[in-house]
């Protein structure tokens, strides 16, 4: 697992920021980087909602989040399968998805996110280079095959605009046509 770096990072503040962003939902917690990147970014009264299979990973972004000085209240930690909590959250709900879980769920993940995004919002998936790996068609492992499958839905789905971002390892954003 490693974190965001300050481009992927920045770009999901500025994201959430133009989005005037006061519901987010994270599927992969990590730490809490993506997430305090993203509250940096969210309406002062915003909440995140993080999902993350590992407990360990959302006691460290609990710290992670007092610490930075975010009250209780502006975060909600999920434990659970990225899944499984994607299909009980509330359709048109969020501002922004940022998805960056288990790459082979990916495609997925893009089912879920479609319904949960409000028109207008957008859609994140992190590491959409993949280590180079994506643009490399000799590379058929199950997680490259699952993210270059992801950018060409995307890129084929006339319910969204979107860019594909060189930043850290690549982030693919999405607008949901309003």
């Amino acid at each position: 697992m490693v974190p965001i770096g300050p481009g992927g990072g920045a770009a999901l503040s500025f994201l959430a920021s133009v989005l005037q962003a006061k519901s987010v939902a994270e599927i992969g917690t990590g730490t809490g980087v993506s997430g305090l990147w993203l509250l940096r970014g969210m309406q002062s009264d915003g909440v995140l909602t993080s999902v993350d299979l590992e407990a360990e990973h959302q006691r460290l972004a609990r710290d992670t989040f007092t610490e930075a000085g975010y009250a209780p209240q502006r975060f909600r930690l999920i434990a659970g399968s990225g899944l499984d909590v994607m299909a009980r959250l509330t359709d048109a709900g969020y501002d922004l998805v940022f998805l960056d879980g288990d790459k082979v769920e990916y495609g997925e993940y893009l089912d879920q996110a479609l319904r949960l995004v409000r028109p207008g919002g957008v859609i994140v998936f992190d590491n959409a280079l993949w280590h180079d790996r994506v643009a490399d068609p000799a590379q058929r492992d199950p997680e490259t095959v699952a993210i270059r499958e992801v950018l060409q839905r995307v890129a084929n789905d006339d319910r969204l605009c979107s860019v594909l971002m060189p930043v850290g390892d690549g982030l693919l954003a999405a607008q949901v046509r309003a």
